[in-house]
């Protein structure tokens, strides 16, 4: 029996709208996640750094962690106590540098050495459990190192503060790198929306209570935020956090982690295109060309380490990304 054209037109609109859908999610995490790093630039403009990583993450955290407590999803106080270390990792360190760093260095900048994130576990994972360096690990290894040096060189050119701030933001990432580890052995929530959520949440409150330890809190006020932190703080929590972070779960349960962790090449470019498009940022030879060098890096030591890869993808975005870059 031949289908109705009402079946087949239903099965063309259902196809349709799927691709849609899929292309949208692609979209967002690649340049929704690509654009948070200037959108970290806006906020922390007028509120302080460490305030604005807490309240974006609070935001979102708080959301998701009520939606997932309507679902039934219950945690335990070992999932907490595992997910707190995860925080600190992730956020504490991860997201507190980047994003006091953020102050004064580039949004390109720190996409890029924030970019180094799979090489900081590849090295860890080889050092750690002893697996053999290939010649394409090595290589890839070898250009990530000169590229960080280019990138650097080409823009900390003020003193000891950028290159304090792109040091941090190097530590940032080794930090998240080794959380990404500790990601697949600790006792986390096995729903991984209510794992985010936890780890969001935690996070949230740390970098909230560092920001009174610090002294930011007395510079915090209404009336010196400017409309465009602001937004930009909005921005980071619902489109950067919630939407993307949806997108990038339902990519995740239809297509390959490989495939979906291409966008580790994408928001690195999408944040130089629009740090120099519309922040003004400056592009100059030999910061491109240290920036091409960490993505091939990445790229061959994806191909010489790739079982690592392959589960550090998954885990990498499962936090950052909520809040990302």
């Amino acid at each position: 029996m031949k289908p109705s054209t009402t079946q087949s037109n239903s099965g063309s609109g259902a196809a349709r709208d799927n691709l849609l859908l899929t292309l949208f999610a692609f979209g967002c995490i690649y340049f929704v996640w690509g654009s948070t790093y200037l959108a970290i630039r806006y906020a922390v403009e007028t509120i302080p750094p460490l305030f604005v990583a807490g309240f974006r993450h609070l935001i979102a955290g708080g959301l998701l962690f009520g939606w997932c407590w309507w679902q039934g999803l219950r945690p335990t106080r070992q999932q907490w106590l595992a997910t707190i270390v995860l925080a600190v990792l992730f956020f504490l360190i991860g997201h507190g540098t980047l994003h006091w760093a953020e102050q004064t260095l580039p949004s390109g900048v720190a996409a890029f050495l924030i970019a180094t994130e799979p090489i900081f576990v590849a090295i860890i994972v080889s050092a750690t459990r002893r697996s053999r360096i290939t010649p394409s690990l090595l290589l890839g290894l070898l250009l990530g190192l000169f590229g960080v040096g280019l990138i650097m060189g080409a823009e900390v050119r003020t003193g000891a503060s950028d290159m304090l701030k792109s040091l941090a933001v190097l530590i940032g990432a080794a930090s998240w790198s080794i959380g990404i580890i500790y990601s697949r052995s600790g006792k986390l929530h096995p729903d991984p929306r209510m794992s985010a959520a936890m780890s969001l949440v935690a996070g949230s409150l740390m970098l909230l209570l560092a920001g009174i330890i610090t002294g930011e809190g007395a510079t915090l006020g209404v009336g010196v935020v400017s409309l465009k932190s602001f937004l930009a703080l909005m921005y980071l929590a619902v489109v950067g956090s919630l939407v993307a972070y949806s997108a990038y779960f339902w990519l995740l349960s239809r297509f390959p982690p490989t495939l979906v962790s291409t966008h580790t090449y994408v928001n690195p470019l999408v944040a130089v295109i629009l740090g120099w498009a519309i922040g003004g940022e400056a592009l100059t030879t030999r910061f491109l060309s240290g920036g091409l060098l960490v993505i091939a890096a990445i790229a061959l030591v994806g191909r010489g380490n790739s079982r690592e890869r392959t589960a550090a993808s998954s885990a990498s975005r499962y936090g950052r990304e909520i809040g990302s870059a």
